[in-house]
């Protein structure tokens, strides 16, 4: 790493798994979803519909230096416009699989293995950690195919953001908790269930997230992907109930779409 970026992170919500995140001069895009509400999409059985659009589309986006992709096989992550805004990213941080499948300026990370981040001028940087998900029930993965998450550290910080990207909680997310210092834990959650799969929920659940957030123990707790598909059974009002019953509301920070936000420093 280079110089210390000691400005706190921002962070603007786009919707759905979409989240903008500068870190100084360094920025990430978090899984893109740019098409309206109201598209649809079919893969043999499994029917998705697309309920709530983008705060803002690519056009209206800074170039970022990396898109950091959980997975590229599901259009709740990487939906038609998702896809072509690769193109712009500086380059793109995704599952082993998913670089194979993509190509261009894809890489993939294999849970625990880094790479540095620079800005576009190259005078700061952020070291980003690949970090272990599973997109549903043990053994779904021959059907869901691969995931990864993402720790993201930088000099001067006062402790790692941790990207969930679409898991549910199981030791390979305690892991990270064990690994690093999380002060910011961007979690996906919803609670997707999709029909055609079977019964069992394929993201984190509201009381999942309660148990992580128990156990990173981070300062802020910003829900992803809880929102803007018809697949998805637990919102924004589940959640926050399941924080208020736990006695931890306090941690957890709703973004508003399209408004830049900054959190602050942690106390240490």
């Amino acid at each position: 790493m280079t110089t210390s970026q000691s400005t706190d992170p921002v962070f603007t919500y786009i919707g759905g798994p979409t989240l903008l995140i500068e870190i100084g001069r360094v920025r990430f895009l978090t899984d893109p979803t740019f098409d309206p509400a109201g598209s649809r999409y079919a893969a043999g059985p499994v029917r998705l519909e697309k309920t709530s659009g983008p705060a803002a589309g690519p056009d209206a986006l800074p170039v970022v230096d990396a898109v950091l992709l959980s997975h590229d096989q599901h259009l709740d992550n990487l939906d038609d416009t998702g896809r072509v805004y690769l193109t712009r990213a500086a380059s793109v941080l995704t599952t082993v699989s998913g670089a194979g499948r993509l190509g261009g300026n894809a890489s993939g990370l294999a849970p625990w293995e880094s790479r540095v981040v620079r800005s576009a001028d190259g005078t700061e940087s952020v070291t980003v950690t690949a970090t272990p998900a599973r997109h549903g029930p043990p053994g779904c993965e021959s059907a869901q195919g691969d995931v990864v998450g993402f720790c993201l550290e930088w000099a001067g910080a006062d402790g790692a953001i941790y990207v969930s990207g679409d898991t549910v909680w199981f030791d390979g997310v305690a892991e990270v908790a064990r690994r690093f210092r999380v002060v910011t834990a961007v979690l996906f959650l919803g609670a997707a269930v999709i029909p055609a799969k079977g019964r069992e929920h394929l993201t984190m659940t509201a009381e999942e997230a309660v148990l992580a957030a128990r156990v990173f123990t981070p300062s802020h707790v910003v829900p992803v992907h809880a929102e803007g598909w018809a697949h998805l059974t637990q919102g924004k009002e589940a959640v926050t109930a399941a924080f208020v019953a736990a006695g931890m509301s306090e941690q957890l920070v709703w973004l508003k779409s399209g408004r830049p936000t900054s959190l602050g420093r942690p106390a240490k």
